[in-house]
């Protein structure tokens, strides 16, 4: 069948409702009650009280950056660093979003705290800004101070001090490194077209959304009023399309995740839609994140994964289109739109499979938010956070061969 035929959606996955929050937990209440001065790094997790960290003068990196940048020991498989350095706003009160698949969500107030709560599978150490500049500006984020980062990413989160302290980040960094771009991961829940603008006019480079569901129903059950949580799919597109008018082509994404419950033809009409306006889509996996709603349901299958992969990659930068495409009725996608001797080499280079994100210095199709290890565990790598060898791709290719 054609890509037009409206293919039917899969059985939802569907979260736990959220339990109520004790009122002694909420915003914050144990950290901001105890209002324990912060002292350098913190490490979530290590049986001590949570100090109360807020931004800008404090921010959270994921534990890859917290490595690459030389604050935190640790070994990541097949390589020594992230090329992107991922900073996350942070407040006792933490994210008021409640969305499914989060481990930031604010259902977990009551476990807790919101400086030691799981993100993307890895724990996000809090440190100062400051400190976080100086060993970037001095070139001590590498091997013999080569430098790693090749992008430096700021993720909002849903607060009420997210628009005002974001452009204070952002120009703090813009003034210190002008050489290292900046990404803003935004929320588009409480920003508006100005907001935007500011942004672009401090300097950022390109602004993303995380739009994360590909369908307006899953996105109210995963995102929305169907966990309580404040988010609504129209706003979404909304500042996506402020974003594609103020920043311009190449220059403002939307992630997605695969394997919530959409179909993939579903997924594929939303990187479609990104690609028409000018955009990139920026594809994640889904793998059960501890502590979730979502938690208790099973990841991805890899071969779905793969094919929305390479269909991602096609559209993206290849020129395919959707309509070219051809899916099953259940939504599966059967026919690439290319020829096998295009596909193959394209499956050859093992670009569709690596880690999307925002680009770094390489090539516009390799990512420099590589993410290493946030979908998946080594053992079964979805999204590379290097270039594929013969061994990869030969998995990649059995992968695509399976059935499911």
């Amino acid at each position: 069948m054609s890509c037009n035929d409206m293919p039917k959606t899969p059985a939802p996955m569907q979260p736990r409702t959220p339990e109520s929050v004790p009122s002694e937990s909420r915003n914050g209440a144990r950290v901001r009650g105890n209002d324990k001065a912060p002292e350098g790094l913190y490490a979530p997790n290590r049986n001590i009280l949570t100090p109360n960290m807020r931004s800008p003068e404090y921010v959270q990196l994921s534990t890859a950056a917290a490595i690459t940048l030389g604050i935190m020991k640790g070994y990541m498989h097949r390589t020594q660093c992230t090329r992107c350095l991922n900073l996350l706003l942070t407040y006792p009160e933490g994210c008021r979003a409640n969305c499914a698949y989060c481990g930031l969500a604010r259902h977990r107030e009551g476990e807790r705290d919101y400086a030691d709560r799981n993100f993307i599978r890895v724990d996000w150490p809090a440190v100062p800004y400051e400190e976080v500049l100086e060993i970037v500006a001095s070139g001590r984020d590498g091997v013999r101070g080569g430098g790693h980062f090749q992008r430096m990413c700021i993720s909002m989160i849903t607060h009420p001090d997210s628009e005002r302290d974001t452009p204070e980040l952002l120009g703090r960094w813009t003034a210190r490194m002008p050489g290292i771009p900046v990404s803003i991961l935004s929320n588009p829940t409480t920003m508006t077209r100005s907001d935007v603008k500011e942004l672009h006019d401090l300097g950022a480079d390109i602004f993303t959304v995380a739009l994360d569901a590909a369908a307006p129903e899953l996105f109210e059950r995963t995102r929305g009023r169907g966990v309580q949580s404040p988010h609504d799919w129209d706003k979404y597109w909304q500042i996506l399309e402020a974003a594609a008018d103020i920043f311009g082509p190449e220059k403002f994404g939307a992630h997605l995740i695969a394997g919530m419950g959409e179909s993939e033809h579903e997924m594929l009409t939303q990187v479609q839609r990104l690609r028409d306006m000018g955009g990139h889509s920026h594809m994640f996996a889904f793998f059960p994140e501890k502590g979730s709603l979502m938690d208790h349901l099973p990841p991805v299958p890899r071969p779905q994964w793969r094919r929305v992969q390479l269909a991602r990659y096609l559209i993206d930068y290849r020129g395919v289109r959707l309509e070219q495409m051809g899916f099953g009725n259940d939504g599966r996608l059967r026919d690439c739109g290319v020829t096998e001797a295009a596909l193959e080499k394209i499956i050859e280079s093992g670009l569709p499979f690596r880690t999307s994100g925002c680009p770094g210095r390489e090539a516009p199709d390799v990512s420099a938010c590589d993410r290493p290890y946030g979908d998946s565990p080594v053992s079964d790598i979805a999204s590379y956070p290097f270039a594929l060898n013969k061994s990869d791709i030969r998995k990649v290719k059995r992968q695509l061969r399976r059935d499911g």
